[in-house]
């Protein structure tokens, strides 16, 4: 067991308890925090869009074409933006700091 650090649209950080091998999705929405996820982590929908701390996002496989087409929709996206359900929690993303985008 590790942990994500999420700080929700009102600027609360949450300190979320991870399992290994979860979308990061998953584990946002099993700790009751507001994300949609409405297309289940299939990268269909952009409703997890996330922006990881600066600091984290060379630690993650970059995203697919299909993750960027999705983002590319999306009225606003920063260079951290992600999907948390294409991100797959393991130990060495123990401490990862995202926050909730949109609202």
């Amino acid at each position: 067991m590790g942990y994500i650090h999420v700080t929700d649209r009102h600027g609360k950080t949450h300190n979320l308890e991870a399992v290994e091998g979860w979308r990061v999705m998953e584990i946002i929405r099993e700790h009751g925090l507001p994300i949609e996820a409405v297309c289940g982590g299939a990268c269909e929908c952009a409703t997890c869009h996330v922006y990881v701390a600066p600091e984290w996002q060379e630690k993650l496989f970059p995203a697919r074409e299909d993750e960027e087409d999705m983002l590319d929709e999306l009225p606003e996206i920063s260079q951290t933006s992600r999907l948390s359900c294409q991100i797959i929690w393991s130990q060495e993303l123990n401490g990862l700091q995202l926050t909730l985008a949109g609202g």
